[in-house]
């Protein structure tokens, strides 16, 4: 992969292999399976009289309907189709509705089945079958989204065709093939082709498949300018739809914290996009440990995500998150609870229209436009000024996701060159996310006491930073707080396999390893950690935070629990805020200073 540094951006240094394989021959390969693989009948499009979502979506819009969407997955399948049915029957009995449902899969689904059984598995639903999709989208008419791990994975093609026989017609998730990496994987030719045949598969059906893209999920979790989030849209827009000739469909919302940004974004989206849009994801990173306050931000990001449904239709549905999310997989009665809460919202927001003027968020949103534009058409000019084919599908995913976002951003990006800034320039609209980070950082440091930052930064100790997974948000925080505590850094990077995060510690002779994990892998992981450590004789601590959950062996429901304790019996440092961590940081100290390289 290329690395953001100073090493010249070249074809020989993003394709170092003598040969790729032929993208006309895979697309090929997609397209014929199509004469064997299509979408299957399912309630949803039997009981509305739709051929795809696509047809609903667009039918629904038109007449100014907000759609909605739940999120669904546990562990136990019949949990999974049971909640499948309760939450659209419990609705409907209360006169209201569901449109669509995302199907949360474990990430061990982007695994190919035959060695699925032999990977790390996190929290979420395994269909070990094709019946077993099918098993899921019967319970209800309600539009199956098989949103996560199926495209952008190493097995894409055999869980696209598994999606589309369930009655599929919305699939994703492309944008993490831009930005995950499967723990033990290493094959990104394999996945690239996988991904690649499975997009032509759904661009040959007889009727429009949506492909969805997360841009939480992808290049948007990494930008610091929104106008990059908005030309990684168009990016994505050409390879699909003018490469492929498929349909590419759009989610955001995780990150998207700031209500005014959320709506400009929004707009800026529709003025763009060809296509209805998936959903509009809940602010999940919003959420506390507070499940009742959590109610104000849910009101919040709703009534956002509403009110410019209803003054823009794009055909997102609107996603309730319960607000337990902070604190564990919610329930079903939860879900139901987070919808009844949102419909009513639906029926107060006509009388807050007059209220609500989006002019302002409209100039926004031209910015954005603008900016996301020039993004696209640098990183089109840039790609071909290094001998990359930009007509070519595989070289252009490839390309991209080998380059990963912070060097696209540093190379192409539309804001004006900055050397203060960590990208390099200025964003035009800086990304919530981003501003978040920074002033949550700031507030960190800000309640360290002046002997503490002292100390410290007097001990001059050297640190490994990993994350076991994708999310890396964590891994920034501290990051930029040991910076500025004078901490040098090691960049081990993000889903890094234990044998690998190891293997750096050992060699560039840390002093620690700093551990952030969301995926519910963190006491697998850990063990498998230490034994690579105990392999080195490498004996430094290692902090751990994030979401410090597991599905214990044997679970009779599925659910993750918490496992700090474990961690803590296995000889971890569990830490559930910065300062937790730089308590133990002040009992430390490194002899002789080192220098590190740039990573």
């Amino acid at each position: 992969m290329a690395k953001q540094s100073k090493t010249p951006l070249t074809r020989a240094t993003v394709f170092p292999e003598p040969e790729l394989p032929d993208a006309s021959t895979l697309l090929a390969e997609g397209r014929q399976l199509a004469d064997s693989t299509s979408i299957g009948p399912c309630p949803f499009l039997v009981q509305n009289e739709v051929s795809t979502e696509f047809a609903y979506k667009r039918a629904h819009a038109s007449q100014g309907k907000v759609m909605l969407h739940a999120q669904i997955g546990y562990r136990d399948l019949q949990k999974s189709r049971r909640a499948y049915a309760e939450i659209y029957e419990s609705l409907s009995k209360a006169g209201y509705y569901v449109d669509r449902y995302g199907i949360c899969l474990d990430w061990s689904m982007g695994y190919p089945a035959a060695v699925r059984r032999d990977m790390p598995r996190g929290t979420g639903l395994i269909l070990d079958t094709p019946d077993d999709f099918v098993a899921l989208t019967q319970q209800a008419p309600v539009a199956p989204h098989f949103g996560d791990f199926v495209m952008g994975t190493p097995a894409a093609l055999e869980n696209t065709q598994a999606a589309l026989a369930a009655g599929s017609t919305a699939i994703g998730n492309l944008g993490q093939y831009f930005n995950f990496r499967m723990p033990h994987w290493h094959d990104d030719i394999e996945t690239t082709a996988s991904t690649l045949k499975a997009l032509a598969l759904a661009a040959a059906q007889s009727h429009e498949v949506l492909i969805h893209s997360n841009l939480d999920d992808g290049f948007a979790s990494l930008f610091h300018d929104l106008a990059c989030t908005l030309g990684a849209v168009l990016v994505e827009r050409y390879i699909v739809g003018e490469l492929i000739g498929g349909h590419v469909s759009h989610c955001y919302g995780h990150t998207f914290s700031d209500p005014f940004i959320r709506s400009a974004f929004q707009q800026a989206l529709a003025n763009v996009s060809e296509t209805p849009g998936t959903m509009i994801y809940g602010n999940t990173t919003a959420f506390t440990a507070e499940p009742v306050e959590n109610y104000a931000t849910l009101a919040n990001y709703l009534l956002v995500d509403i009110v410019a449904q209803k003054i823009g239709p794009t055909g997102h549905a609107v996603n309730p998150v319960p607000v337990s999310e902070a604190l564990r997989i919610p329930e079903i009665q939860e879900i139901i609870d987070a919808h009844m809460f949102c419909h009513r919202l639906i029926e107060h927001a006509d009388k807050l229209q007059p209220l609500i003027d989006m002019e302002a968020a409209s100039q926004t949103a031209e910015v954005i436009e603008t900016g996301g534009r020039q993004f696209f058409k640098a990183i089109l000019a840039g790609l071909e000024g290094i001998g990359i084919d930009t007509k070519n599908p595989f070289e252009m995913l490839l390309a991209l996701r080998r380059i990963g976002a912070k060097h696209l951003e540093q190379l192409y990006g539309p804001g004006k060159p900055d050397p203060t800034n960590a990208d390099a320039r200025l964003p035009m609209i800086k990304a919530s996310p981003i501003s978040e980070l920074q002033n949550h950082a700031q507030r960190c440091l800000d309640a360290i006491d002046p002997e503490t930052h002292e100390t410290i930064r007097s001990a001059h100790l050297l640190g490994c930073m990993a994350t076991t997974d994708v999310h890396e948000y964590g891994k920034l925080l501290l990051e930029t707080v040991l910076q500025q505590l004078g901490v040098q850094l090691v960049d081990a990077g993000v889903s890094i396999d234990p044998d690998v995060l190891a293997e750096t510690a050992h060699a560039k002779k840390v002093d620690f390893i700093a551990l952030s994990t969301y995926n519910g892998v963190a006491l697998d992981y850990l063990k498998r950690l230490h034994n690579e450590m105990d392999r080195r004789k490498l004996n430094i601590p290692v902090f751990i935070g994030g979401k410090l959950n597991q599905v214990p062996e044997g679970s009779q429901d599925s659910l993750p629990v918490d496992v700090s304790h474990k961690l803590r019996a296995a000889g971890a440092i569990v830490c559930y805020e910065v300062k937790d961590m730089l308590k133990h940081l002040t009992q430390m100290k490194r002899v002789e200073p080192k220098s590190v390289e740039s990573p």
